[in-house]
C-alpha cells in the first residue's frame, strides 16, 4: 500500500472512531478560484543543477484550482479535518543558457515545457482555546503529506524529479465576528526549520447564508521550499479564492 493510500485509510479510520464514540457535527468545505505563480526557483540536483526560474525565465500561466476538506467537530473546542489540496502549474519558454536538470542537459534555446505539481494531503487537529461571541482563537497540529513533481521536456529530452514526504506543521485559526452575519477569517498552516519552510495561509471575509451554510472570498498564499544536496526549490503562489462550508 502506498504512503498516500495509508494516509487516506488511517484518516477515514480516525473519523469512524470519533463518529462511533462522540456526538459530532460534520462539515464539507470546498474552495476554488485562480492561482498565480510568484517566484518559483528550481535547481535539481541542489548541488549540481542549473538554477532556473519557472516564473521569470519561463512563462507560467494562471490556472484554476480547487480544494476539498472534510471537517469533524467532536466537541465545541476540539476539531479534526482532512484536506485534499492539489496544485498544478505549467510553464513554457526558452532559456538563453543550457539547463542541467536531474541527469539531463537541455541545450540553450531549447523550447521547454515545464510542469510543477505540489499536491497536499493533510490531517489537522485544532483546539479552540478561546471562544466568545465575537472572537474564536484556535491552535493545533497538521500532519501533511506532500506529493511533488517537477519535470522538463523539450526536443525529445525529458527529465523529472518526484518527491513524496511527510511534513509536521503548526495550525492556527482566528475568526473575528465583527458584524452579524459577517466575519473575518485568518487560518493556516506554517512552520520553519533548518531543512526548509512551509506556509499556507488564508485571509477571507466570511458571510453566513444560513445557520448551516457559510460563503467566503479572500486571498490565500502558499510559500516555502527546501535547500539541500538533492533539491533546491522555493516557491510562492497567490490564490484568488472563493469557498463555501456546508454543515450537517
Amino acid at each position: 500500500m502506498s504512503i498516500l493510500s495509508k494516509f487516506i485509510v488511517r484518516s477515514l479510520g480516525l473519523f469512524a472512531v470519533f463518529t462511533l464514540t462522540a456526538c459530532s457535527q460534520f462539515a464539507l468545505d470546498v474552495e476554488t478560484g485562480a492561482v498565480f505563480s510568484g517566484y518559483n526557483d528550481v535547481r535539481i540536483p541542489g548541488n549540481g543543477g542549473t538554477l532556473v526560474s519557472l516564473s521569470e525565465e519561463l512563462s507560467t500561466d494562471p490556472a484554476a484550482f480547487y480544494r476539498i476538506r472534510l471537517l469533524y467537530d467532536f466537541s465545541d473546542r476540539h476539531h479534526l479535518g482532512v484536506l485534499f489540496a492539489p496544485l498544478s502549474l505549467d510553464a513554457t519558454g526558452r532559456l538563453d543558457h543550457a539547463l542541467v536538470f536531474q541527469e539531463a542537459t537541455f541545450p540553450a534555446r531549447t523550447p521547454l515545457n515545464a510542469s510543477y505539481k505540489f499536491n497536499s494531503y493533510r490531517l489537522t487537529y485544532r483546539w479552540d482555546f478561546h471562544r466568545s461571541e465575537a472572537l474564536e482563537l484556535g491552535v493545533g497540529f497538521t500532519a501533511k503529506i506532500r506529493d511533488a513533481r517537477i519535470a522538463f521536456e523539450g526536443n525529445g529530452i525529458a527529465a523529472e524529479k518526484k518527491n513524496v514526504g511527510f511534513v509536521p506543521i503548526v495550525h492556527f485559526r482566528v475568526l473575528w465576528q465583527f458584524s452579524d452575519p459577517a466575519a473575518f477569517l485568518l487560518e493556516g498552516d506554517a512552520l520553519a526549520a533548518p531543512q526548509g519552510r512551509a506556509e499556507d495561509v488564508l485571509a477571507a471575509l466570511v458571510v453566513a447564508v444560513t445557520g448551516r451554510i457559510d460563503v467566503r472570498a479572500g486571498y490565500r498564499i502558499l510559500e516555502g521550499g527546501a535547500d539541500n544536496d538533492e533539491v533546491y526549490n522555493f516557491t510562492l503562489v497567490h490564490y484568488a479564492s472563493v469557498g463555501a462550508q456546508f454543515r450537517f
